[in-house]
């Protein structure tokens, strides 16, 4: 499988609508990156919008290991959580879920009116928020004596790395977080330096 350094995800929770025959679509869509994050969400629209008739839903977790599920909720098989997870991919997106919550208007679908229908609904949430790329991160201990102090900080400094904690003593240790795309660079770099020991 080919390697992942990026993706992309939304910064907000957003809504999207889509009426068709009396029939209103709500579309919810979350930033999540755990089953157990969506779950929160799920029973806190479940809660709100009780009275709907469905509550599809559609995610996506993880670019790594991709995690993905999606559930009709009592909707005909393949018209409700299939498109909108489709409309996931499409957006390329991960560790987002999307609900919609259904209200039935008294006039019946069809099966491509239902799946236009999720379908638009999950599109107009997508277009009410914002898109941004995030690189995957790795971590990485730096474990050095004081004299190696420059020689450490120097690749800190030029490969722009985000110091997540540090004990600067007679021995030191510096917790990094650094992008997945540099990782083998940035630890070829800190081999180089005498007596560094990377954990």
């Amino acid at each position: 499988m080919e390697e992942v350094y990026s993706y992309k995800t939304v910064i907000k929770p957003s809504e999207g609508l889509y009426k068709e025959k009396g029939s209103k679509f709500i579309a919810l869509l979350y930033p999540v990156n755990s089953e157990e994050q969506f779950k929160e969400r799920y029973a806190e629209v479940k809660k709100e919008y009780h009275d709907a008739r469905h509550h599809c839903y559609a995610y996506r977790f993880d670019p790594e290991k991709e995690t993905v599920r999606s559930s009709d909720d009592g909707e005909p098989s393949g018209t409700a959580g299939k498109p909108m997870l489709n409309q996931l991919y499409s957006f390329e997106l991960f560790n987002v879920a999307v609900i919609v919550v259904r209200y039935f208007g008294g006039t019946k679908l069809g099966v491509s009116g239902l799946i236009n229908a999720y379908k638009q609904a999950v599109a107009d949430a997508v277009e009410n928020n914002s898109v941004v790329t995030r690189h995957l991160t790795r971590h990485l201990t730096v474990a050095f004596s004081y004299p190696l102090m420059n020689e450490v900080m120097r690749v800190i400094k030029e490969e722009k790395l985000k110091i997540r904690d540090q004990v600067f003593e007679m021995d030191c240790v510096v917790h990094l977080e650094l992008k997945k795309s540099a990782y083998e660079r940035v630890l070829n770099r800190f081999e180089k330096i005498r007596d560094v020991t990377i954990k």
